[in-house]
This record gives C-alpha cells, sequence and structure tokens, in this order.
C-alpha cells in the first residue's frame, strides 16, 4: 500500500456549514466547550473565530477517517499543516493534547487578530507570473513572502499601502495577476511579532508528547525539532508549502490525504507533484 502524509488546512478554508457533519461527536463539542463560544456562529467576523472552527472540523475530519480506514491509517508516515493546520497535524501526530491546542488556537487567533489591528497590513496573492520577479517585487516593497504554495502561486504580506502598490504593479513587473486576499492583517510577517510572543508563553505551558510519526514545519519543510520555538516563529516567516511537498515525496510519500474543509491543498499537492 502506498506511504500517506496526512495534510490539513489553514485558514481561507471555511465554508458554510462545514461544522454539520461534527456536531455531535465527543471531540467536537468538547472543543467548543473548551472554547468557550461557537466559532461557527460568528465566520463572517474573521481570524478569532474562523481559526478555532477550521482547527475543530480538522481534528473532527482526522477522527472519522481513522476510524473508518483503519489499514490506510496504518500507512500514515507523516503530516504536515498549512499555518493553522500544524495544530490538527501535530494532534493528529500525538505530539499536542486536543484540550492544549484548542486553547492554542483560540489565543493564537486571537493574538492574530490584535496584531493586525494594533499593525494594520494584508495580503495579495500573486497567481502565475515569474517567481523571480515577484520576490524582487516583494523586496523592492518592503514585503514579506507569507507563503510559497506551489510553482507560481506566491503570497506577499505586509503594510497595507505596500499590498496595494503590489497589486498595482504586480503585471507589468511580474507577469502575475494579484489578487488581494480578504485578510485584515500581514499573518506570516514582522508585523505579527506581539502575537508570535503572545503564542510563545501560551506555549510554554503546554507539555509536547512523542509524535506517532513526524510532523513537518512550514518554516523549515522538515520534521519539527522545537515545537514551541518553531510555532512561534511559524508566524513571522513563510509557509514553505511547496517545498514541504517535495521534501515529503522525497521521503517517499505518494499519497496525501486532506483532512477538513474544503480541498485546497489537495489542488496545491496536483500543482507541485503532478504525479502524486
Amino acid at each position: 500500500m502506498p506511504s500517506i502524509a496526512a495534510i490539513f488546512p489553514g485558514q481561507g478554508s471555511h465554508a458554510a456549514d462545514m461544522d454539520e457533519p461534527y456536531r455531535g461527536s465527543p471531540a467536537f463539542e468538547r472543543g467548543l466547550e473548551l472554547l468557550g463560544f461557537d466559532p461557527f456562529e460568528r465566520l463572517d467576523e474573521g481570524t478569532r473565530y474562523q481559526q478555532p472552527a477550521i482547527f475543530l472540523c480538522s481534528v473532527a475530519a482526522w477522527d472519522v477517517w481513522r476510524a473508518e480506514s483503519p489499514e490506510e491509517l496504518a500507512q500514515v508516515r507523516a503530516a504536515a499543516g498549512h499555518s493553522l493546520g500544524e495544530y490538527a497535524a501535530l494532534v493528529a501526530a500525538g505530539i499536542l493534547r486536543f484540550d492544549d491546542a484548542v486553547l492554542l488556537v483560540r489565543e493564537r487567533a486571537a493574538a492574530m487578530a490584535d496584531a493586525g489591528d494594533a499593525n494594520p497590513g494584508g495580503m495579495v496573492a500573486m497567481l502565475g507570473g515569474d517567481d523571480h520577479a515577484v520576490r524582487a517585487l516583494a523586496t523592492r516593497l518592503g514585503l514579506t513572502i507569507a507563503n510559497d504554495n506551489a510553482p507560481g502561486q506566491l503570497v506577499l504580506s505586509g503594510a497595507t499601502e505596500a499590498i496595494a502598490a503590489a497589486e498595482g504593479a504586480a503585471r507589468d513587473e511580474t507577469g502575475a495577476r494579484a489578487r488581494v486576499l480578504p485578510v485584515s492583517a500581514a499573518f506570516h510577517s514582522p508585523l505579527m511579532k506581539p502575537a508570535a510572543a503572545r503564542l510563545a508563553e501560551a506555549l510554554a505551558q503546554v507539555e509536547v508528547g512523542p509524535a506517532a510519526f513526524p510532523v513537518y514545519a512550514n518554516g523549515t519543510a522538515a520534521p519539527f525539532k522545537d515545537v514551541r520555538r518553531e510555532l512561534s516563529q511559524n508566524l513571522l516567516g513563510p509557509v514553505r508549502w511547496r517545498e514541504t511537498m517535495l521534501a515529503l515525496r522525497a521521503a517517499g510519500i505518494d499519497r496525501y490525504v486532506e483532512h477538513g474543509p474544503g480541498a485546497v491543498l489537495t489542488g496545491l499537492v496536483k500543482r507541485t507533484l503532478a504525479a502524486a
């Protein structure tokens, strides 16, 4: 049987009614209890609610899959999560306890939203075009590469004015089509320093367990070595998703199963690993 990597989506994968299949399950209801609110009632209010909602659905989807597919579960050799998805991946691997991860995600979401309120910014996806030219544009405008998602799909992050300038210059300078993302902050950039500091304090309070299988970190495209440090630092730097997929393929993974709402990561796998 093929070796499997479990992959978990990040913010932006939410959808209306995504919680319906999981209502009533013990872990899902436990998550709502720990949060102290129902994030699915406030998805249109942004990061504070979207992140916990996606996390709960991702873990619930993993629980359903592993119960229904024990033979496939035995073939899972690694996991990875896109930004927020790292927390579901770490729960799946037994590295983080579910209860701890729920509270960490709640704090992460609040910290990132607060950082965005204090330091307004945004993100813009650069679709197609020349990657080298996109990176040069980012350097010229003082923007950060927030996501290296797949060939021809980079996301820039930074101050609002610079994001607008990148959108305007994209076609002429890079050949890319620019799409400003519907987020209220500059995620995965230095503007998230206050959020990273808050998250580090929360992470210091949780236990880290042994891994059932390696989880690949966004910041290194390699298995986590220092979970607490890397999770906090990953708020400040790029999600190296393309490199992560290439690293998993090099490690012998030939099947990728997405757990959570939507199929964004499935599409990115197909773009990066045509044979997978």
